[in-house]
């Protein structure tokens, strides 16, 4: 049987840093081999934040921190490397996703920045990114692309899931017995709970939801929060923080509310979300897996399985891919399946006109 070892690299929405992975693909079986992370640097990471709005000379910015992401890519995968004892030839390819600045498919586009053609150079490793734009251009939403990884490597055929990535957006994929799989973002995972504690903490992110509990739910808050037209909206969907974002919450604060129930009810909001998705779209669930920075969040953890009692609720490390490198492995699953010429995205949870190889090639 055929070997091949490909390096995922993932940056999600969340701006901590970079997920890499090298994972080795034998046939539908993958097992990943070697991980790191590198966090943002602050400058690159408060620059990142400062590109996903509107401002001034946007496109010289946007292309010099695409050459600064490359960089930190390519650190990583030298870190992979040397800790597996392996050379660039090794690797098949790089599965890059890029740094998301911007989703909007419902206006035809979305923007992954980084420099692929710098990246092969930095590393001598053949490097496939891009992965979203072709599902886009075949009338999909370009995420979630992650499905049909879980469908490849966490299905089985007598129990169904549901795996749930809480990134800075929480996703979900259904994987039932029979019936067609179900993919979309869900809403807010870590994305509004990190921000608001980094505005008033100084903190990247609440660690087991501490501060969250430390706080009471502001249910008129919440009642104003969970009625957004986009919990309503039929998959496939995805969205991200051109929705989701502080300017958005904002809107709806009142200076009595204290800074930790604001936290709690952001919690609340993440939660309930996934859990009414789960309901209303995932038909009869045994079992659920969750992955992510988010499945790190113990208050999140215990809120899930308070509103989904009838749920197993695990984490994806059960199933032999540890939460923090689900995505990471996706790439490098779907950059196999490019550089085989292979499809890679599921048109029932994308809404894409058919199956599409996604990614485009920078050979070395």
């Amino acid at each position: 049987m055929k070997r091949e070892l490909f390096i995922g690299l993932m940056s999600g929405t969340s701006l901590d840093g970079v997920d890499a992975v090298i994972v080795e693909f034998a046939g539908q079986s993958c097992q990943v081999l070697n991980t790191c992370a590198l966090p943002y640097p602050s400058a690159l990471r408060s620059e990142l934040m400062a590109l996903h709005m509107a401002s001034d000379n946007e496109l010289e910015r946007t292309a010099l921190i695409s050459n600064q992401l490359s960089y930190l890519y390519a650190e990583a995968v030298q870190q992979l490397l040397s800790a597996a004892k392996l050379q660039p030839r090794d690797i098949t390819a790089i599965g890059c996703h890029g740094q998301t600045l911007r989703h909007r498919p419902e206006l035809g586009f979305t923007l992954q920045i980084g420099n692929p053609a710098l990246l092969a150079e930095l590393t001598e490793i053949t490097v496939i990114a891009d992965f979203r734009s072709r599902d886009i251009a075949a009338g999909g939403q370009g995420a979630p692309l992650v499905p049909a990884f879980h469908q490849g490597v966490f299905a089985d055929p007598s129990i169904n899931r549901v795996i749930v990535n809480i990134g800075g957006i929480a996703n979900l994929t259904s994987l039932p017995i029979d019936g067609k799989i179900i993919g979309f973002d869900s809403g807010p995972g870590n994305m509004l709970m990190d921000s608001w504690i980094e505005k008033h903490l100084d903190k990247r992110y609440d660690e087991d939801g501490n501060w969250a509990l430390s706080g009471i739910l502001i249910h008129e808050l919440f009642d104003k929060l969970i009625v957004h037209p986009y919990f309503d909206e039929l998959p496939p969907k995805s969205t991200g923080r051109d929705t989701f974002n502080l300017a958005w919450l904002e809107t709806y604060l009142d200076p009595r509310y204290l800074p930790e129930d604001v936290q709690r009810t952001l919690l609340e909001l993440s939660a309930a979300s996934i859990a009414l998705a789960t309901h209303k779209y995932c038909g009869t669930i045994e079992e659920m897996y969750l992955c992510g920075g988010g499945a790190h969040n113990h208050a999140l953890f215990q809120r899930l399985q308070q509103l989904l009692p009838d749920i197993k609720i695990q984490l994806s490390d059960e199933l032999g891919i540890g939460i923090n490198w689900v995505e990471a492995t996706a790439f490098a699953w779907l950059a196999k399946q490019c550089f085989n010429q292979q499809p890679g995205n599921l048109p029932e949870v994308t809404g894409a006109k058919g199956l599409r190889i996604l990614g485009a090639i920078y050979a070395c």
